[in-house]
């Protein structure tokens, strides 16, 4: 038997790693599929479906790929039993990945959302941006993408996602 970390994911950090296959999110989520777990409950695969059956994704997503991802995001993710009604987050809307990473036993919850950045950490779960994509500015200048004010936590690239050491896959004969 193992225990893995377990992940949850907010709507756009999803979006961004379906919709930007090469992009460093994509790469955050696929090692937090390989080496641990991502959490889902009802609520937040409807409101993934929901988003990207938009008109505006239309040109990006197929409903064929749309519904292919859910499907698959739905066989290799755990569905959790949201067990607990939290009213902390100043958008109502995003209360749901609270709820399911404390239903879920989540190690760390992954969000660009500002909204859910401010309660870093919740109830002691960490709450982290995606990995931040370096965009050139101006000649050799860089800046990171997402806001990066001191003690901010960000996973600086896919190689150290957050994945402690304690709480890797560990493995038992």
């Amino acid at each position: 038997m193992s225990a893995k970390f377990r992940f949850v994911f907010d709507t756009n950090a999803i979006v961004s790693a379906l919709l930007i296959k090469q992009s460093v999110a994509r790469r955050a989520f696929d090692k937090a599929l390989d080496e641990g777990e991502i959490l889902v409950s009802v609520e937040t695969i409807d409101e993934l479906n929901r988003v990207l059956a938009r008109e505006g994704f239309a040109r990006y997503v197929t409903e064929e790929e749309r519904l292919e991802f859910l499907a698959v995001l739905l066989r290799e993710a755990r569905l959790i039993e949201v067990n607990v009604h939290i009213e902390a987050c100043r958008d109502p809307q995003d209360n749901k990945f609270l709820e399911l990473a404390i239903s879920g036993e989540a190690g760390c919850i992954v969000s660009g959302d500002q909204d859910l950045l401010v309660l870093h950490p919740f109830r002691g779960v960490p709450i982290v941006q995606p990995p931040a994509r370096r965009v050139r500015l101006r000649g050799n200048r860089r800046r990171d993408r997402f806001d990066q004010r001191p003690g901010r936590p960000v996973c600086r690239s896919a190689e150290n996602f957050p994945l402690p050491i304690s709480q890797k896959t560990l493995s038992t004969a």
